[in-house]
């Protein structure tokens, strides 16, 4: 149990994966989880409607497939993203 990274709150730094994060050199980067939370969530809409359109119509199925394979996308990462905020990390 003395393993540093099943800490949540060590994780959860944004440092972490430098092990020379304070000893000089660059600040550590920081994701904006946030951003990507409300990207994603445009990304899924739009997608995802863009998909039920173009069946809607008759459009070309490689449209349609497309769109919903980009929608898919979008909810992975919004899973990915809600994992990470949930587990701390700024953003």
């Amino acid at each position: 149990m003395n393993d540093p990274g099943s800490d949540p709150v060590r994780r959860a730094r944004p440092d972490h994966h430098d092990p020379t994060g304070g000893l000089g050199g660059a600040a550590p980067a920081a994701s904006a989880l946030t951003l990507r939370l409300v990207l994603a969530t445009f990304g899924l809409l739009v997608c995802a409607g863009g998909a039920l359109w173009s069946l809607a119509v008759d459009g070309p199925v490689w449209i349609t497939v497309g769109l919903a394979v980009l929608a898919v996308v979008a909810v992975v990462d919004l899973v990915v993203v809600a994992r990470r905020k949930s587990r701390g990390e700024p953003g």
